[in-house]
């Protein structure tokens, strides 16, 4: 072995000693969280009571669930305007959705048993009821009922709460069909709990409903029931993306983007103050999305695509979140993330070849160009301050530190994103097992990107864990911008 080659090989070696000790802290970490949600709590909880917080009148709950499913309001509520006879509405009424396809075998068995505790019509299952449905047409029969002086309908629509079981595309998924609400001016808009079943679970974390499916669960699941009805409401802000690029481009989006018929900024507002060699093509395709916790580009991106790839073709190898964090681990290591065998290779550079970040800082109009350190293979603009299944590559910064760089103390609702970059594999292990933070980049309150390609062919983007592969081109630019949603979801606190 040359010298340069055995240079090479040893933090290549140390990084990849780094991961395996990065699989076992993950592994470890979800199954402490699974023992720790046990608990006796849930024995505590009486059934019939929690029954009686939660369960709608029949006619109530019979009627809500015939609008969804019949996809007509006016039906269910002409129906249940028959049957109402001045009940009470209860004390926290509660909708849960459950994504049956999370959690492994658990997901189908869970709904069964939230169905025990509550009520069928009160229990949504994902795969047959779609989210913007329930608003569509559950959530108006309740208040069209109220229209008609339906007292026990008035105060179960504002007392509303929600619970998503599944991981946090499932919850992501649902903010997003209630955030409808907020655009139609429907409120109150009903705070949404958590019941971890997915891989990562940073926003259950984030709101302390735990990162893992406990082992206990029969019992766990009462003690969830009954934080979600009595838990105090917290703020949550939500990141409206949309890429622009040269029409004619293949993309198989995923299922956070959509295309857009009309591009809502117009080119000259998406290029205001920005100074952008070349021109931009006649036909442009624009998609559009909202992410909750992460928007990348890079090469943690492109793993990514490479596990959903592998997960799409081998879906048995996939059993639970610890059997995917392991296999996720496992091929990072394949795809070049640890070891550059020719720092030639343009595929393999740094992000600066491609790449020309902008961002607006707090109470700023102007955007300011933001240099792309050379060393930087993937760039992550987070919103919460869990990440890759609760590890904190931001890290905590002091005071002093937060001060010298014109910083703020990072919160889930404080309008800000935060940019940093992560480098080579050996310095990615370090930051995933919080040896180290993460580069520093930038705070934001807005983002635009100009990826241009030169003898790059493709970049590799993703927003919640969702990667695309996305084409670029040498001669025009496609750009990606960033700018928070004006209003915030709610959440509750599992505390």
């Amino acid at each position: 072995m040359s010298g340069s080659a055995a240079m090479e090989a040893e933090p290549a070696a140390a990084a990849a000693q780094a991961a395996a000790g990065g699989k076992v802290v993950a592994a470890r970490s979800s199954i402490w969280e699974s023992i720790k949600g046990c608990g006796l709590a849930g024995m505590r909880i009486d059934k019939e009571e929690l029954r009686r917080m939660i369960l709608m009148p029949e006619y109530l709950r019979v009627a809500m669930a015939l609008a969804v499913r019949s996809k007509d309001w006016n039906a269910a509520v002409t129906t249940a305007n028959r049957n109402s006879d001045d009940q009470a509405a209860p004390e926290a009424p509660l909708v849960v959705f459950v994504n049956s396809r999370s959690g492994g075998r658990h997901g189908p068995t869970l709904k069964i048993r939230l169905q025990q505790l509550m009520a069928e019509e009160q229990v949504f299952d994902l795969s047959d009821v779609k989210p913007s449905d329930f608003v569509q047409y559950g959530l108006t029969c309740l208040e069209k009922l109220a229209d008609l002086g339906d007292s026990c309908a008035k105060a179960t629509r504002a007392k509303l709460r929600v619970i998503v079981a599944g991981g946090d595309g499932t919850v992501g998924w649902v903010l997003g069909a209630l955030a409808e609400l907020f655009v139609h001016k429907r409120e109150p808009i009903p705070p949404t709990g958590i019941i971890p079943l997915g891989t990562g679970n940073d926003l259950a974390r984030s709101f302390d409903w735990g990162g893992s499916f406990p082992f206990a669960w029969r019992s766990a699941v009462k003690t969830t029931l009954y934080k979600s009805i009595t838990g105090p409401v917290c703020r949550l802000d939500s990141w409206h993306v949309v890429a622009v690029t040269p029409d004619g481009e293949s993309i198989e989006l995923p299922h956070s983007l959509r295309r857009m018929e009309k591009f809502a900024f117009g080119q000259d507002q998406l290029l205001q103050d920005v100074d952008i060699d070349g021109e931009l093509p006649e036909k442009i395709s624009c998609y559009e999305g909202v992410y909750y916790n992460y928007f990348s580009i890079g090469m943690d991106a492109q793993v990514a695509h490479g596990f959903h790839q592998l997960r799409n073709k081998k879906p048995y190898l996939a059993q639970g979140p610890i059997a995917n964090k392991l296999i996720y681990s496992s091929y990072s290591c394949t795809q070049g993330w640890f070891c550059t065998p020719c720092v030639n290779d343009p595929g393999l550079r740094g992000l600066k070849n491609i790449l020309r970040l902008y961002i607006k800082r707090a109470n700023c109009a102007d955007w300011e160009q933001i240099l792309v350190p050379s060393s930087v293979r993937a760039i992550v603009a987070l919103n919460l301050q869990n990440y890759a299944s609760g590890r904190h590559p931001w890290g905590r910064p002091d005071p002093e530190y937060l001060e010298k760089r014109g910083f703020v103390e990072a919160h889930a609702d404080d309008g800000l994103l935060e940019i940093f970059g992560i480098k080579q594999g050996w310095h990615a292990s370090f930051v995933m097992t919080e040896l180290i933070s993460a580069k520093h980049i930038a705070q934001a309150a807005a983002i635009k990107m100009e990826i241009r390609g030169g003898q790059w062919k493709q970049a590799y983007l993703q927003m919640d864990g969702e990667p695309w592969k996305q084409p670029i081109l040498k001669d025009f630019s496609t750009y990606v911008v960033i700018r928070r949603v004006p209003f915030q979801s709610l959440m509750i606190s599992g505390k």
